[in-house]
């Protein structure tokens, strides 16, 4: 397999950084920005390589966007390759959102913040179940079982208010045994998958436990969560709001907000997240524990994917990962709607980010601040 051009050390690091400080629109928009820039317009690497990182990035668990920077450092250079590409990629937003961070937590009291909020987690939900149908579609295609694990997920996570990974991997280990069962495999021998346990209840303040539990939450989002940016929403809120009530309804969604209007991976939210629970070293605990398992998952079986990239099992389980994340997003969208929909005003903002989202498609970082604006005005007009 031709690899394409050598590359510098500095070239890579600089493209990266470039990349996670201004780059926008989600995974699927980043994932192109590098198709364009690194395989047509540099040639920096070949059609191969890039085909070869992306179905790595896409099978193995963890954020699109971040995955696939890592896998192109390594198929470039090595492990060192994809440990610079990933910590250029990921560091330049993680500062942004720690920045952003601060800010929120040092404005708390100042009424124009609550008013910026109010109708930005209305725009927000809109954002979420748009993504989550395309998503939902371009993954699941025409495929009926692809489509039962999501419909199946969706009413799981409704009416048990919360997210729970273990089906993922339920789901994944069903289209193997449905579309790809090796010939060892014989239904009645079947085990059954042993649910996962949540890190006991937090402590708060920035002590050594509580950094550890945030840094064990995490590196388990990052572990067991498939498909795009946006499917880790549901895993995150199952723990943070619920399981640990860490954040309230309210913060999730600005954290989630902020997120979007920041470039670089979404899930970068996770820093956000860590500095309200625990400051600056919450914030380096969830990154940390967010990205180490998608580094891991990357580098090291990289070797391995390169020689059995078709292998059926493998496409199979990952299929049905990411079509139960497609249906994990769609019942969040129920289960944050409800708290972020509160009256008419909202109910608008919601109804107008989705039609502009779906006849226009804006940038997303737009709606947000256009969204933010409104409150602001609304706010304003009626005298707060």
């Amino acid at each position: 397999m031709d690899d394409g051009g050598k590359v510098s050390s500095r070239d890579l690091v600089g493209y990266f950084l470039r990349l996670g400080t201004l780059g926008f629109g989600g995974p699927v928009a980043l994932a192109g920005a590098m198709y364009r820039d690194l395989v047509e317009r540099r040639r920096w690497i070949s059609q191969d390589v890039y085909e070869l990182s992306l179905a790595l990035a896409q099978i193995m668990p963890g954020p699109l966007a971040a995955q696939l920077a890592m896998a192109i450092g390594y198929f470039m250079a090595g492990v060192r390759g994809a440990t610079l590409a990933g910590l250029a990629f990921v560091v330049p937003s993680f500062l942004m959102v720690v920045g952003l961070a601060a800010l929120y937590v040092g404005s708390q009291g100042l009424w124009w913040v609550g008013a910026i909020f109010y109708t930005v987690g209305a725009s927000v939900i809109a954002i979420i179940a748009l993504s989550s149908y395309r998503l939902a579609r371009s993954t699941n295609a025409r495929d009926p079982l692809r489509w039962a694990i999501s419909g199946l997920l969706f009413v799981i996570t409704v009416l048990s208010q919360s997210e729970l990974a273990e089906f993922f991997l339920l789901a994944g280990v069903v289209m193997v045994v449905v579309r790809a069962r090796p010939a060892w495999l014989r239904l009645p021998a079947v085990r059954a998958i042993v649910p996962l346990v949540f890190v006991p209840a937090v402590a708060t303040g920035a002590t050594p436990e509580t950094l550890v539990q945030i840094f064990l939450f995490f590196a388990k989002a990052g572990a067991f969560v498939f498909g795009s940016g946006l499917a880790i929403v549901p895993f995150l809120h199952q723990g943070v709001v619920q399981e640990f009530g860490w954040l309230d309804e309210r913060q999730f969604l600005d954290a989630i907000a902020v997120a979007i209007i920041t470039p670089g991976p979404v899930v970068i939210t996770v820093a956000f997240i860590g500095f309200l629970v625990a400051g600056p070293l919450g914030a380096i605990a969830a990154a940390l524990g967010m990205f180490t398992p998608v580094y891991v998952l990357t580098v090291v079986p990289a070797p391995w994917f390169k020689r059995h990239r078709e292998n059926p099992q493998l496409r199979a389980f990952a299929a049905g990962a990411t079509a139960a994340a497609t249906g994990a997003i769609a019942g969040a969208v129920v289960l944050l709607g409800e708290r972020a929909i509160v009256d008419l005003a909202t109910a608008a903002v919601a109804m107008v980010t989705l039609g502009l989202l779906w006849r226009f498609r804006p940038p997303e970082p737009l709606v947000i601040i256009a969204s933010a604006v409104i409150g602001l005005a609304l706010a304003i007009a009626g005298g707060t």
